[in-house]
């Protein structure tokens, strides 16, 4: 497989990558600066042997190929012999190349500036620059391969999921993107743990939507609004289930950040790799492609909002 076979064909790009030719385009250019800066660092300002370029040359040539290599290992997330297969490549180059450009990758989304914010120190400064100051916090778990220890067994059962998850929190701005994911913890830890252990602050101000699984997160100087909890062997009223359902409706919003985010199956289907790190740092990347996209749509389509 290579670009320039699926170029011509809009709808299959969008199938193996989920961008759509200008949004390719667009990310190509920022990917090849990752790119070169890369190999400045790695190979040609390093001590060497052997001149850069000398020996033989890669299957994935090209800074297209490249791209479509790794966005297609995100979208798709075939096993590792597949995607060499694809590419004309085996699976010991596949690996490399996966960890390789899953790097460059992130680093082009950072120059597009469609990461996520990480640090839990910076999220009040970076939710002061969203002009409505109004935000949606969310909890999402990722399925997981069940580890071989049995005390890792038991951090990693969620009991809501009934299996082995990853879990992260996400933070987006109402009407626009994901702007903070928290680090990924193991799927025992609850949402509300999360935000303690990470003492997230807002500006002063700010609109809070969130659901009962952040029941009692209330930060200082923050408007809460959160679905009402049925007391222990009573109803909810009529006016507490309208209030509940008025509350809901704003909250999809945040279902369908998450749902785009997915569209990545590297981070919806059950998680393969072994790599810790690469687990968080997938995720991470998965949010900048749905920004980037997100962002891309709505200047070519105004009235859009969410995925």
């Amino acid at each position: 497989m290579s670009y320039s076979k699926v170029q011509g064909k809009p709808y299959v790009l969008q199938s193996l990558t989920g961008l759509k030719p200008a949004e390719f385009e667009q990310l190509l250019e920022s990917f090849e600066v990752a790119w070169q800066e890369y190999i400045e660092r790695e190979y040609i300002k390093r001590p060497r042997a052997r001149r850069y370029g000398g020996g033989r040359h890669a299957e994935v040539s090209s800074s297209a190929d490249k791209l479509l290599f790794i966005l297609v290992y995100f979208r798709v997330y075939p096993t590792q012999t597949v995607q060499g297969f694809l590419f004309g490549i085996g699976q010991t180059q596949a690996w490399e190349w996966i960890h390789k450009l899953s790097r460059i990758l992130n680093q082009a989304l950072g120059y597009e500036k469609q990461l996520p914010e990480r640090e839990p120190a910076r999220l009040e400064a970076v939710l002061r620059e969203c002009p409505s100051l109004e935000f949606i916090i969310d909890g999402t778990e990722r399925p997981m391969n069940r580890p071989k220890d049995p005390e890792r067994q038991q951090d990693y059962y969620s009991g809501k999921k009934k299996r082995h998850t990853m879990t992260n929190n996400i933070i987006s701005e109402r009407g626009g993107k994901v702007v903070f994911l928290s680090d990924t913890y193991c799927g025992s830890v609850h949402d509300k743990a999360i935000c303690d252990g990470e003492e997230y602050q807002f500006p002063p101000g700010s609109t809070l939507w969130q659901d009962r699984g952040f029941q009692g997160f209330a930060p200082p100087g923050v408007t809460i609004r959160q679905p009402k909890k049925k007391p222990r062997n009573q109803q909810l009223s009529d006016q507490d289930k309208h209030h509940n359902r008025e509350i809901s409706s704003e909250r999809v919003e945040i279902e369908h950040q998450i749902s785009g985010i997915k569209r990545c199956n590297i981070v919806a289907h059950k998680f393969r790799n072994r790599t810790g790190y690469y687990a968080d740092d997938v995720m991470e990347t998965a949010c900048g492609l749905h920004n980037f996209r997100l962002t891309h749509r709505q200047l070519t389509h105004p009235q859009l909002k969410t995925a």
